[in-house]
């Protein structure tokens, strides 16, 4: 990561093959993110901080915001009300634009987790608060130094292009591409199955590029395992699993859902199994104002 992005500063005529590459890596320091939160890296705390810093300056955000949008919350609620991150908020249709602008939308609702978390550490743990504020300080402070050692190279508007590049470009396609992977694993899947609730990529090559991501069933099942265990996890869970949530490729079901899904919508996902909004009989939600209004708002999404 650092190479591909420093080359860049070096020569900017290297911008146009490194900077799509640096939007790969850039992904990768997402999903290790994801999964550092999960499963550490290290069993030294103090390394694991410092791979958290590290990871930040890549993905484009602290990676401490994972732990109150994700671990804590996505992983409780799956795509159900209370869960920031669902799929239905504004309506139950998939398609290219309500995937495009799920990004914007998820930021919005995350923000709420985000900071209560804060407001919870500043109250109760002054070394998680240190914690959080050291990330911000650094995630910001090596990105001004960055910007400023861009433009003492090559000048103000040039310097400007080398770090958005290879940094501010690459960190906003990682934070839209991780959201957009979320939406896609989830969508018209049932959150109350025992094996339905995630949409799974069992290709070989998307797995490679993105250390078994595409295994969403299995992770959600054992998150706490490493991301190395998850193909023997998949493959125990997979005959359980509905046929309609395991795809062989990742950029098929983009083409066929955004493409052809369009001209040909028996080629688009249906939901499988109880719909998210459908509550079962008996079942109890923590809900704030908020998770109500997604509730009835998905509700009479469907209805319509």
């Amino acid at each position: 990561m650092p190479i591909v992005a420093m080359a860049q500063y070096v020569n900017p005529t290297l911008i146009p093959y490194l900077s799509p590459l640096g939007c790969y890596l850039a992904l990768s320091a997402g999903v290790i993110a994801h999964n550092h939160n999960h499963c550490p890296t290290f069993k030294n705390r103090r390394l694991n901080f410092l791979m958290s810093l590290w990871l930040a300056h890549f993905y484009g955000y602290p990676t401490f915001a994972w732990v109150p949008t994700h671990n804590l919350n996505h992983h409780k609620y799956v795509n159900k009300a209370g869960d920031a991150t669902i799929t239905w908020r504004y309506t139950t249709k998939h398609n290219w634009w309500v995937a495009f602008t799920y990004f914007f939308v998820s930021s919005y609702w995350q923000s709420d987790p985000i900071k209560q978390y804060i407001g919870k550490a500043r109250q109760s743990n002054p070394t998680l608060f240190r914690q959080i504020v050291t990330q911000y300080m650094t995630w910001a402070g090596l990105h001004l130094a960055l910007l400023g050692l861009a433009i003492a190279w090559h000048g103000p508007l040039q310097g400007l292009k080398v770090w958005g590049f290879a940094f501010l470009i690459p960190a906003l396609f990682a934070l839209w591409t991780i959201m957009f992977f979320n939406y896609i694993q989830h969508v018209h899947a049932d959150p109350w199955s025992e094996h339905d609730h995630s949409r799974n990529f069992d290709g070989k090559l998307i797995n490679f590029l993105l250390f078994n991501n595409g295994l969403h069933a299995a992770h959600h099942e054992m998150p706490g395992a490493h991301w190395s265990m998850l193909r023997e996890a998949h493959e125990k869970i997979a005959p359980q699993i509905n046929p309609q949530l395991i795809h062989g490729s990742f950029f098929w079901f983009c083409f066929s859902n955004y493409v052809l899904a369009p001209v040909f919508p028996k080629l688009g996902t249906k939901q499988v199994g109880r719909a998210p909004y459908d509550v079962p009989t008996g079942e109890k939600l923590e809900l704030s104002s908020a998770d109500v209004d997604a509730l009835e708002s998905g509700i009479n999404a469907a209805r319509t």
